[in-house]
């Protein structure tokens, strides 16, 4: 899969500091929160930083394809502003978004073996379909012409680069073989976006000792 996750060059010209460290970890066996999960997302809130320039990195990226940080914001920024209850999701979901507050990275997580095809970032066309659950019931909505999204063959993935993700795809508790990507803009060091995965990395292995974990960085100078 990670031969298969690519950024088109719309979205290079909007950011050319933008690079993604696309990781992969297969044979997970995930399960509800624990003790040992909701520990690490406790440990982050300690070190959370809301000021960290990276946020300001992502708000000023969103406002560059027209979106409106204040009303969607960077998952960075809206999981830093809810350390103080931020609740547990499960084991795999609790690592990443440990590893997100810790070192101020968007992060996202998905089911593998949910993709069809492989993983692109683009600017959208504003037709493609994005599943969502809306008053309790399935829906399908469609991101704004021009909006940078992730998606596969299906559909849109995750909206607004790292705002919200679709159902389809996301880590549950049943998940057993993950894609995640930690996304960066300068200011912030590649050294630092590499020891981030090495903490994921490391988490995962906490869950699951024999989980097999590949990655790759995409972009980047």
């Amino acid at each position: 899969m990670l031969e298969r996750v690519a950024v088109d060059e719309a979205v290079r010209e909007l950011r050319p500091d933008f690079a993604v460290l696309v990781m992969t970890a297969e044979g997970l066996v995930n399960g509800p929160g624990d003790q040992v999960s909701e520990g690490w997302l406790a440990e982050a809130a300690g070190k959370a930083d809301a000021g960290d320039p990276h946020v300001a990195a992502w708000r000023e990226a969103y406002q560059a394809f027209g979106a409106k940080p204040k009303r969607t914001r960077p998952s960075v920024d809206a999981l830093l502003r809810r350390t103080d209850a931020l609740p547990s999701i499960n084991k795999v979901v609790d690592a990443y978004n440990s590893v997100s507050i810790e070192y101020a990275l968007p992060i996202g997580g998905e089911d593998l073996d949910a993709y069809q095809g492989p993983a692109r970032l683009v600017r959208a066309t504003g037709d493609e379909p994005f599943d969502v659950v809306a008053g309790g019931e399935p829906a399908v909505e469609h991101p704004n012409a021009g909006e940078v999204v992730w998606r596969d063959d299906a559909g849109v993935t995750c909206r607004r680069w790292n705002w919200r993700q679709c159902v389809r795809t996301r880590v549950t508790e049943h998940t057993k073989n993950a894609l995640f990507l930690l996304e960066r803009l300068e200011p912030y060091p590649l050294e630092r976006l590499a020891e981030a995965g090495e903490r994921l990395a490391e988490r995962l292995r906490a869950i699951t000792p024999d989980a097999r974990i590949e990655s790759r960085l995409l972009g980047g100078r």
